[in-house]
Parts: structure tokens; sequence; C-alpha cells
């Protein structure tokens, strides 16, 4: 804009408004100075800046008056929405830097987004007010894809280095934990500490599908102890096996994420308990960021927690 024949050119930055905003709302550079904690010399050094900047005096200091010209009135109206925004803006940064404001998107492997997750989730937003959260049931392939192309911000899926075709499209901490085996809650194999292969010889067994690796796994402890792997129930995750467990059906050796999901959701009720299994079958997962886009500081801290929860786990079952 132009005005007596100059021409403005240079920008007018936030902290001049925000000086400005505070002069014209008190109507003095002493009283100013004090709302921002600032001297009043350094108040009217930025004022001055200002008026050089735009080329014209927005203030007429007279006999310790100071009295704002029609300019000043205009520029204190036209900026007002953009302070009130800065100030929005500011608070919420504030806000986001403190963990209480932000949006959470995890995608999981179905057993732990069942109960497991969610109530975590649940714990981390009830002191965060302003969080907004999503969480989506996918299969593990699926769960790698959607963080590889960076459409969520968190991913539990299991993992092995085999399947794992986005490997350098991510970030993983990889957490192993040993499965467990489940069995309803009135059958005499129940009462003991743990169970082996041979505990399972004569009962009918529900597993995962041929090709998950775990399935590999369980039938190669049979095998060494000798006894026979037909399972009778095949699924495609885990959870579900717990139902032919829970009707007395089958017996299941299990991740322990979706026996923990299990017992929080039927409590004292719990048709089905878990043992340990023996020898070990091992059972990895991950929690998976896209590895070219930093994650927000509210899926850094929600990550640590859900890590500090699967640690447990990786100590074995409890």
């Amino acid at each position: 804009m132009s005005n007596h024949g100059w021409t403005y050119e240079g920008p007018m930055n936030s902290k001049q408004l925000s000086v400005f905003h505070e002069v014209m709302r008190c109507g003095s550079f002493s009283e100013a100075s004090r709302n921002l904690n600032r001297t009043q010399p350094a108040i009217s050094a930025m004022i001055a800046n200002l008026e050089q900047e735009l080329g014209y005096k927005l203030f007429i200091r007279r006999a310790g008056q100071l009295t704002p010209v029609p300019e000043a009135h205009y520029l204190f109206a036209e900026t007002r929405e953009i302070m009130e925004r800065m100030r929005v803006v500011e608070m919420n940064m504030k806000r986001i830097g403190d963990l209480e404001q932000g949006r959470l998107r995890v995608v999981s492997m179905p057993g732990p987004s069942v109960i497991l997750i969610p109530q975590l989730m649940a714990r981390f937003a009830r002191s965060r007010p302003g969080l907004e959260v999503a969480l989506l049931t996918r299969s593990s392939a699926q769960v790698r894809h959607l963080i590889a192309t960076q459409q969520f911000d968190l991913g539990l899926a299991d993992w092995t280095d085999d399947d794992a075709q986005d490997n350098q499209l991510l970030h993983r901490q990889v957490v192993t934990m040993a499965c467990v085996c489940a069995l309803a809650a009135d059958d005499p194999l129940a009462r003991k500490p743990w169970i082996e292969p041979r505990d399972l010889r004569d009962r009918a067994l529900a597993a995962l599908y041929p090709g998950h690796l775990t399935y590999r796994l369980t039938a190669e402890a049979f095998a060494r102890a000798g006894v026979p792997f037909r399972p009778r129930f095949e699924t495609q995750y885990f959870y579900p096996l717990l139902s032919f467990v829970e009707a007395g059906l089958a017996c299941a050796v299990i991740d322990p994420l979706s026996a923990e999901s299990y017992r929080l959701s039927h409590g004292e009720a719990a048709g089905v308990v878990f043992r340990p299994f023996r020898p070990e079958v091992a059972f990895s997962v991950a929690l998976v960021t896209p590895a070219h886009r930093p994650p927000s500081q509210i899926t850094r801290a929600f990550a640590d927690t859900l890590r500090r929860e699967l640690d447990l786990y990786g100590r074995g079952p409890r």
C-alpha cells in the first residue's frame, strides 16, 4: 500500500503486531510494557520500527497523551482476527508440546485391538481431553502396508523378517514373547503349571492357518516330542480360536496378547484359562512407524506406553 508518496515494502512481524495491539488496548506504552513484561523503551522502539516500516505515524504523542491516528484504528481492526488466531495457534502448539492435544491414528492386528489396545488408549486419553483417537483393525500384512504408505501414525503387527516386504519403509521396535496354551476352565490340564505337547496327544487342537509362522513353530515342537499335530480347527487370527476352546472342543497355542485381551474382556466369568507352553513357541510383534515421516510428540508418547505394556509379555506370560 502507499501513503504520502511512500510505498510499503517491509512485512509486519508478529512481535510488532502483538506490541501494537497491547498498546492500542491499554492506551499507553507504560501499561503495555508492564502487561508484556518488557521495558517501556523496548515497547517504544518496537512501535517506532513499525511506524518506520509503514512510513507514517500510528500515534500522536502530545502532553503525555497517546492518541491513535485513524490508520491505527484500521490496522487494529484488520489484524484483530489474525492476532486471535495466532494466540489460539500458540496455545494449541503448547498443548501439543505438553501432550494434551493432537491426533493419534493407530492400526493393529486383531488380537490386541479387541480389548488390550483400546483400554490403553482410554487410559492415555483420559487426561488429554484435546486428543482425538482412531483405531483400525487389520491383518498384520495390511498393518505394515498402511504404515509404510503413511496412512497411519503407529501400527502393531506380528513380525517376521521374511514376511515384511516393506522393511525399508518402516521403523520398527520388535518384542519377542512366548506363546501360551489355552484350555477350557474346567479342563483337568488346567491344574498343571505348564503344558507340553505330550499333554495334548489325545486332544483336539485349534491353530492358525498353516502358512503362519506360529503354526510351523508349534508343529515343530510337537514333532520333536513325537506327538502328531493335526488341528481340527483353523482360523486366520488367534482370537477366534478361543471360541472353540471355550466350548470345550479344542486346546490351542496362542499369542499372549490375545490371551490378555480375552482375560480383560471376560474377567471372573472367563471360560478359558492360559498356561505356559513348553518348549517355548516364540511370537514376535513389532511397533511400526513410517520410516520417512517423523512421528508426532503424541504418537511417540503412546508408542512408549504401548512398548512398556509389550515388554511385560516379552519377559514371559503372566
